[in-house]
């Protein structure tokens, strides 16, 4: 059992989904509510673990709505801010994103896109957290939003939290003049656990990485290549003492594949391959992934069933429909 209280921030985010393979085929759409940050907080929520959820987002029916969905989840929302206009949102568009994953998204002007450094009390926030769960989509969205988590990592920092961070790497996101190797070390510097793939790392960290990896990569050199970038994210990083890779393929529209690898400063441990050909939404394998990361480290499990629990969990999401994962 976990004796942390997690606190994830993060942009609450509506998910526009096509039911078929052209996205006004039919004019009929799924709606979900999602958002990585809050797909690890609900997660965490069913783990059992206290969590509360920080995000901005406008006062109307439909946020009131997903509030309670969260809420019925068991996630503290308590300090979500109440503020602007717009609710941002993402496109998928194709059923599930199996056959076609582009997205676009519809974040500019959001409600959480315009928070400013000193908008949130973070010593209010974070009284009684004992842990900080942040991802790179935040800082991708503005340089300003890049403060703000500066600004909330000093605050976690000096009270003595574990901070997690997620390296989604989303290529239409950093759009502000800056890519992400000149934003994110600085972040990085206060971070205990580091979770993403080693390609998201090469672009975020200017880590390694080599030219002929693919699906067909044997398991074996994609462990050797982590255990590598790990050393070097350790002794760039001196704070970070885990970091978790995700390897995930999608060979056709329904065979995928995932795995991780897990480091420590002193061993270094891979989880067992899941396959499957019949899958449901691919999307939130990853948060669902992290979520079980920071619980199995939160409850100092030991270290091969730290990765084998957050495998089969993240593994587990490709079957659940919408970006919560149920539990």
């Amino acid at each position: 059992m976990s004796n942390h209280r997690i606190l994830c921030f993060g942009e609450l985010l509506i998910r526009l989904q096509s039911t078929s393979e052209g996205f006004f085929e039919q004019n009929n759409l799924n709606v979900y509510a999602g958002g990585s940050e809050a797909n690890v907080a609900a997660a965490l929520a069913q783990l059992k673990i206290p969590t509360c959820y920080v995000t901005a987002m406008p006062r109307n029916p439909m946020t009131l709505e997903i509030q309670q969905i969260l809420t019925d989840y068991g996630v503290d929302t308590s300090q979500i801010l109440f503020q602007g206009d717009r609710l941002g949102s993402y496109m998928l568009l194709s059923a599930n994103g199996l056959s076609n994953g582009e997205v676009i998204y519809d974040r500019k002007y959001s409600s959480f896109s315009q928070i400013q450094v000193g908008s949130i009390d973070w010593e209010a926030v974070f009284d009684n957290m004992t842990w900080f769960h942040f991802t790179a989509l935040t800082p991708a969205l503005n340089p300003t939003l890049a403060e703000v988590c500066l600004e909330a990592l000093k605050f976690a920092s000096k009270k003595g939290m574990k901070i997690s961070v997620d390296l989604n790497y989303r290529s239409k996101l950093w759009q502000y003049g800056k890519e992400p190797i000149e934003v994110m070390p600085e972040l990085l510097k206060y971070v205990d656990v580091i979770m993403g793939n080693i390609w998201a790392a090469n672009k975020m960290l200017g880590t390694k990485i080599e030219a002929h990896f693919d699906n067909n990569t044997p398991k074996e050199e994609y462990f050797a290549h982590a255990k590598k970038i790990s050393k070097e994210i350790f002794a760039n990083y001196p704070r970070c003492k885990h970091i978790a890779n995700t390897f995930r393929f999608m060979e056709n529209v329904n065979h995928n594949l995932f795995y991780a690898t897990y480091h420590t400063t002193s061993d270094h441990f891979v989880s067992t391959t899941y396959e499957t050909r019949s899958l449901v939404d691919r999307i939130g394998s990853g948060d669902a992934f992290m979520a079980g990361l920071i619980a199995a480290i939160s409850s100092d499990q030991p270290e091969q069933q730290v990765i084998d629990f957050a495998t089969k969990i993240g593994f587990d999401k490709l079957f659940v429909k919408g970006d919560f994962i149920k539990l």
